[in-house]
């Protein structure tokens, strides 16, 4: 059996030849990403995109949902503990500085590098996907749902425009990517793939084999080929102003967050944040 990485919070395997799979291990906090399973996913990305005999990237979850999106709960192991690998620093600055500089790198800029990976990456989507669990199922090139799966984002009712990688827009189009902010109602992964978010549902029993089916057919094309070809998709999009895009929703998100300082005393309107749930 090879010798794969092992991590906390996340398991890393080869299902087929070629292929990686990479899966988010907190079921028991339904795979709530905190600071230790960001950069042990970003390490595990890392080890896929420079392993030679890999071409495909799956992103999956264990438990019963994909993600519930960032631990609110807390963010576990300080930021002391990892490396950072943006470009952003000073993370215990006091004020907007350190809290500004915090969410570039583990939310943003995490995003950003795992969207660039030169492997096409595949997110496959069960149960829920809520909120931060959307940001990294939108890092991947494509995406494959279970008929039971949803798709959420709450965060206007914390008080800011919406997760931090805000592809809204780019995913759903403007219209109804202002209903799903605008509500914060979940999206039935049937709607999902109407607006062009998700590429196939399948039946959930079936959703395993038919993403490695995929993944082994992508896998089958030469490599550097498939580099190119999503080099070229993704300079399209930024042609287009994605990238500046981002990042301006990104300085609204840090000045919603501001303002709910100033306002509450605390990063999310509590008006609007279920019982029991701080950031």
């Amino acid at each position: 059996m090879a010798d794969y990485p092992t991590f906390n919070t996340v398991l890393y395997d080869v299902p087929r030849e070629r292929v990686a799979r990479i899966t988010q291990n907190r079921p028991e906090a339904r795979n709530a990403q905190n600071t230790e399973m960001t950069y042990e996913l970003n390490e595990a990305f890392n080890y896929a995109n420079q392993d030679d005999d890999i071409r495909v990237i799956i992103l999956a979850g264990s438990g019963p949902h994909f993600s519930s999106g960032h631990d609110m709960r807390g963010s576990g192991r300080p930021m002391s503990d990892f490396k950072p690998v943006g470009t952003w620093g000073n993370f215990t600055k006091p004020g907007m500085e350190g809290f500004m500089a915090r969410e570039e790198e583990v939310y943003l800029q995490m995003c950003q590098r795992w969207r660039n990976i030169a492997k096409p990456t595949i997110a496959m989507v069960h149960g829920k996907c809520i909120a931060g669990g959307l940001m990294l199922a939108w890092s991947c090139d494509l995406c494959i749902a279970s008929d039971d799966a949803s798709f959420m984002d709450p965060t206007v009712g914390f008080g800011v425009n919406g997760v931090e990688y805000f592809m809204h827009p780019w995913e759903l189009g403007a219209r109804k990517a202002k209903e799903f902010l605008f509500t914060g109602d979940p999206l039935t992964a049937q709607e999902a793939y109407e607006a062009g978010m998700v590429n196939r549902v399948v039946p959930r029993e079936q959703l395993e084999e038919y993403t490695l089916n995929m993944a082994e057919k992508i896998a089958s094309k030469p490599a550097f080929a498939l580099k190119i070809s999503k080099l070229s998709v993704n300079q399209m999009l930024e042609a287009q102003g994605q990238q500046v895009a981002l990042s301006a929703a990104m300085s609204l998100q840090e000045l919603g967050h501001s303002h709910n300082l100033q306002v509450y005393g605390t990063a999310v309107d509590p008006t609007g944040v279920p019982a029991g749930i701080r950031r």
